[in-house]
């Protein structure tokens, strides 16, 4: 599918997977402002975790990562970088920032596109906002060291058009037609990656603008479940259906539903976390609560340290709080002393 063409969405059967994806959605959507107001201090702390899993999970998508013990200064305590890995650890940090703060809509165009691309590459790299001056190519590494060119993006010479093009008929497609906003979205974000304006840092940029754009259609869920997380827990399935689906979109003779029933059941999973986290929080201290659930959701032994490292909006202390109680209440067992103890859950 050539860039968001409104007048080929308007002719494609939507697969009745994708209906009900979408109506699950909607029905979530539906119950935000219920969730919103029902525990605000929970809000606050999902909210602080959400930006660093984002910040760390979006980066890592990409190859980049820092020392555990950078990741709190950097993120929450805005550290000066060290390195480039930092810079851009930073760099996003402020383009979430950027998407989370305003205090106005911004429409979506190519200038936005670029200004988050230079926040997200941390501002410092030659051509951080700039559209990529060569042409590029998807390659695949394969098990046995060999590389194979899965797709072909637009050529450079093409590319600010293309993106122009897209960003118009966003616009249009929005305001001209009855087309369900997360088809809408989901579609700007495929022919964005497929596009792939950018010499490095595209996958960042698209996972900047899936928010920005879902906030605008007022799907707040994504203020407090880091949807870059998913993306990871994901990653296989992202790429494969990304390579599924941008077979022939040069010739417009590309499938697109499986792209929208993976992007809806990102969107349906992220709502699902944001309910369960609200629901089960009652009563409870809400970051202790956050800590509880991540212990449960271990597999095998872990550390004090790895266990913390899931949950770097939450202090130390307070992570050793829990686990205190959870071993008391026989949910949880510890062996060994020192750096070497292992912690593991108690399964009845």
């Amino acid at each position: 599918m050539p860039p968001l063409d409104s007048e080929r969405l308007r002719g494609l059967s939507m697969p009745l997977s994708t209906s009900w994806l979408l109506s699950a959605c909607m029905e979530a959507k539906g119950k935000q402002d219920l969730w919103i107001r029902q525990k605000p201090e929970v809000l606050e702390a999902l909210r602080e975790q959400a930006i660093v899993q984002s910040v760390e999970s979006s980066n890592r998508i990409e190859g980049v990562t820092v020392d555990r013990d950078r990741l709190r200064p950097l993120i929450l305590g805005h550290a000066k970088p060290r390195d480039r890995s930092e810079e851009e650890v930073a760099g996003y940090r402020k383009a979430i920032d950027w998407v989370f703060t305003r205090n106005r809509r911004v429409a979506i165009e190519p200038r936005v596109i670029q200004h988050l691309h230079s926040l997200a590459q941390g501002g410092t790299s030659g051509d951080a906002g700039k559209w990529k001056r060569k042409d590029n190519e998807i390659i695949e590494i394969l098990p046995n060291g060999d590389r194979r060119v899965r797709f072909r993006p637009t050529p450079a010479k093409a590319t600010p058009k293309a993106v122009a093009k897209l960003c118009r008929d966003y616009h249009a497609t929005c305001e001209g037609q009855p087309t369900p906003a997360l088809i809408t979205v989901g579609s700007f974000v495929f022919d964005l990656l497929c596009i792939h304006p950018f010499r490095d840092g595209n996958g960042r940029v698209s996972r900047l603008v899936t928010t920005m754009l879902l906030l605008e259609h007022g799907f707040e869920v994504v203020r407090y479940v880091s949807l870059e997380r998913l993306v990871e827990e994901s990653k296989a399935e992202y790429y494969g259906v990304l390579e599924r689906c941008s077979a022939g979109w040069h010739a417009d003779k590309n499938e697109i539903a499986p792209w929208w029933n993976y992007f809806l059941g990102m969107i349906r999973r992220a709502y699902e976390e944001f309910g369960a986290q609200v629901e089960s929080s009652c009563g409870r201290s809400a970051k202790g609560d956050l800590v509880r659930r991540t212990v449960l959701d271990q597999v095998g032994p872990f550390s004090l340290a790895e266990l913390h490292g899931q949950l770097p909006a939450v202090s130390v202390q307070l992570v050793k709080k829990v686990l205190a109680e959870m071993k008391a209440a026989s949910e949880v067992r510890l062996a060994g002393r020192g750096r070497g103890a292992m912690w593991e859950r108690v399964v009845p």
